[in-house]
């Protein structure tokens, strides 16, 4: 499974709020692209996360995704500054890069 590290998806998803904490905003990867993750990626650090470099825009960051029952899927963090340098807001739909590492 090693070799399959650095594995790159794209997608594209809109941009929402964390209902209990209304400054996260994530994504929700679509299924098929979270199914693809979930089958190359061999190690999985705390809360079953997977860690990621992911680029938008002209934004690049590290950052874990996290399983969501709720949403039946993986969901990404958007940073603040992420969000700011794109002028992404809740609603926006873009285009994201996501990297397994």
């Amino acid at each position: 499974m090693d070799t399959l590290i650095g594995i790159e998806f794209s997608f594209a998803a809109v941009l929402w709020r964390w209902p209990k904490r209304p400054a996260w905003h994530f994504v929700t990867l679509p299924f098929d692209v979270a199914d693809e993750v979930e089958d190359v990626v061999a190690e999985r650090g705390g809360f079953d996360s997977v860690r990621v470099e992911v680029r938008v825009g002209a934004s690049v960051w590290l950052t874990s995704m996290f399983p969501s029952r709720g949403n039946q899927s993986l969901i990404l963090p958007v940073k603040r500054q992420v969000r700011d340098d794109n002028l992404l807001s809740e609603g926006d739909e873009a285009t994201f890069f996501v990297r397994v590492l």
